[in-house]
């Protein structure tokens, strides 16, 4: 399964939807690599990238909060921390394997691809609606 930026992920903060878009493309990349038989090593770089890609996009989000006050902040930190013991835990299992396996890609979707849709539908646009409403607030 590839994961697709669509409608239902825009936050309506540029830089986090951009953001978004790449992780997204990070994403299909280790995928694809999976699924057309690319070795361990190369899927080891490619989720190693996606795992550097993932602090920094992160870190940016957080940075965000912290500029906005957003009350939510340690709960969406929770979030980040989940997902980034998720992907140790995708290295963990690749490491385990001689190559890339079934097994890991439906890992892959179910531990980063449904995460990110849930975590960006929900936690990412309370913050950009949070953010909205503060700047619309300032303004009065």
């Amino acid at each position: 399964m590839y994961a697709e930026f669509d409608e239902s992920l825009v936050t309506g903060n540029e830089m986090i939807d951009g953001q978004h878009k790449e992780l997204i493309d990070k994403i299909n990349k280790l995928v694809a690599c999976c699924e057309q038989g690319g070795g361990k090593l190369e899927a080891i770089k490619m989720l190693d990238y996606l795992s550097d890609y993932t602090e920094f996009h992160f870190s940016a989000e957080e940075k965000l909060q912290e500029e906005i006050s957003y009350p939510g902040i340690e709960e969406h930190r929770k979030q980040h921390a989940d997902f980034k013991q998720a992907v140790s835990e995708l290295h963990e299992m690749l490491e385990e394997e001689e190559g890339p396996s079934d097994a890991f890609v439906a890992a892959v979707n179910k531990n980063v691809i449904d995460w990110l849709y849930r975590h960006i539908k929900g936690f990412d646009r309370s913050v950009a609606e949070y953010k909205n409403m503060k700047a619309q607030a300032d303004r009065l």
